[in-house]
């Protein structure tokens, strides 16, 4: 029987989490959402890597047997300390999809909207280096979305503004694909695809991410649970808000588990 933990700064994961309940429905999920501190993508990355990894220790006090670190941010701050202080828990991280949007590109142009500290972390700029090929990335920090995402205003105008204004440099470059570089973004796709067409190739992670999770726990031989399966949500801020974001969000994660919430403090 496993019980997975799933961490992100908010409800960003949640897409990550909707990934896996639609594989491997069968395992036992912990959610957890630090929105006392959301979003990361603007604070140090001293403090998203210690923050990161004390929300896993947490996670595995909880009895959680694998581990997702379900934000971008946190992945590129802190995913190999996380992996360096716990080596005997499979820990799954989230990266910007520019290795597969360099093949799913057909006029070599690609946009990438990640946080700032996804965008100017170490991790990322070797991605980048890493890859062959004359593909040209044209990156933007998505300044400012995540707030509005958080506060459940994904439909707002207000939010639409916004976008347009982070999408623009992607309209001015002529690109065919968008790398959304944050879970919280794939939210905003009919947005997105409202202001750029839908003739844009969006790459979204969660599947090959929750993919990987799959193989690791059959590496690790942590098998699928018998029902009753369960999802606990747990939130730095508000567990209630949480779920009521969930239920619109993700409603398919209520119809085959049992539901449990609670707001706790971590320091």
């Amino acid at each position: 029987m496993a019980t997975i933990g799933v961490f992100d700064s908010g409800i960003g994961g949640l897409t990550v989490l909707n990934e896996a309940l639609r594989q491997a429905p069968s395992h036992h999920y912990i959610y957890l959402a630090d929105s006392a501190n959301a979003p990361y993508g603007e604070k140090s990355s001293d403090w998203v890597a210690q923050r990161s990894l004390d929300l896993c220790h947490w996670l595995v006090r909880e009895g959680c047997q694998a581990l997702v670190v379900a934000c971008n941010t946190a992945t590129a701050e802190a995913i190999a300390h996380i992996r360096h202080e716990m080596p005997a828990i499979p820990i799954i991280g989230v990266e910007p999809g520019i290795k597969p949007a360099v093949h799913q590109s057909t006029n070599h142009k690609v946009g990438v909207l990640a946080t700032q500290n996804t965008l100017k972390s170490d991790k990322f700029n070797a991605l980048l280096a890493s890859l062959e090929g004359d593909c040209e990335f044209i990156p933007q920090a998505g300044l400012g979305l995540v707030p509005l995402i958080e506060s459940g205003q994904i439909d707002s105008s207000e939010i639409e503004g916004l976008l347009r204004q982070h999408l623009q440099p992607f309209q001015d470059a002529g690109i065919d694909t968008l790398v959304l570089g944050c879970t919280h973004y794939p939210f905003l796709t009919p947005l997105i695809r409202k202001i750029l067409g839908d003739g844009i190739q969006l790459i979204d992670t969660s599947e090959a991410v929750v993919k990987q999770l799959s193989r690791k726990l059959e590496e690790f031989q942590l098998l699928q649970s018998a029902p009753p399966r369960t999802i606990r949500f747990y939130s730095t801020l508000d567990a209630n808000g949480l779920v009521q974001l969930a239920k619109q969000l993700i409603p398919s994660a209520f119809e085959q588990h049992s539901i449990e919430t609670s707001t706790v403090f971590i320091s």
